[in-house]
Formats: C-alpha cells, sequence, structure tokens
C-alpha cells in the first residue's frame, strides 16, 4: 500500500537531490578549513590573473607616455606602487572569498543535515509499516 507521507518525502528528497544537493555533497566533503582554503587559493590564483591583465592593458593603453617617461620615472617607487596594489587587489579578493565561503559553506551543511534528518524520517517511516 502506498503511505502518502513517503511519497512526498521521497520527492522532495529527490529533488533536492537532482540541484541543490550535487553542489551540498561536494562541499559538505570537505573539512571547513579545506574548502575555505581551497576556495581562498582558487581567488589568489585568479585575482593575480585578473591583476596582469589590466596592468597589461594600462601599460598597453599609456605605452606612448609609459615609454617617454620611463627613463624618467623612479622604477622602484613605480614597482612599490604596483606591488602595493597587487596586494590590495589580493587581500580584497581573498577576504570576499572567505566571507562568501563561510556562508556557502554554513548553508551547505545545515542544508546536509535537514536532508540527512529527512533520511532518518524516511528510513521511520518503512520501519512502522
Amino acid at each position: 500500500m502506498l503511505n502518502e507521507d513517503r511519497i512526498i518525502l521521497m520527492t522532495h528528497m529527490a529533488s533536492y537531490e537532482s540541484g541543490e544537493g550535487k553542489r551540498n555533497v561536494k562541499i559538505g566533503n570537505y573539512f571547513r578549513s579545506d574548502y575555505i582554503a581551497v576556495q581562498i587559493l582558487k581567488s589568489v590564483i585568479c585575482s593575480s590573473i585578473a591583476f596582469v591583465i589590466v596592468f597589461a592593458l594600462y601599460v598597453f593603453y599609456n605605452f606612448e607616455t609609459f615609454m617617454q617617461g620611463l627613463y624618467q620615472m623612479d622604477l622602484i617607487a613605480f614597482a612599490k606602487n604596483v606591488l602595493i596594489y597587487y596586494g590590495v587587489t589580493v587581500v580584497g579578493y581573498g577576504i570576499v572569498t572567505y566571507v562568501i565561503s563561510t556562508y556557502r559553506y554554513a548553508k551547505a551543511k545545515s542544508s546536509l543535515k535537514l536532508y540527512y534528518h529527512n533520511l532518518k524520517k524516511l528510513n521511520a517511516l518503512y520501519e512502522q509499516q
């Protein structure tokens, strides 16, 4: 005999598994610190690449003035400024990534906790019969 509560619960769980659950299971397989570290590492790599691209575009856009002032500028001060901008960019992206990753991990863990609770509930419904 069909049990309507079990069918509703199984449909809800199947919907979760096929959608949001896939991503949450991948996140849930990590420890919190490992997940955040991986996300920050990816963010640092991507922000470094983005900084190099933007800096190269800036130099190419102002190439004529850059080349004319090359011998008159203080290269060490210019390098310090570039490194400061790079550091600010990477640290900014890292902080934003830390906040977002922490939120995503907490949300995924609570969602998985509810999913596992529903699994136990479904098992109890099967044992009742």
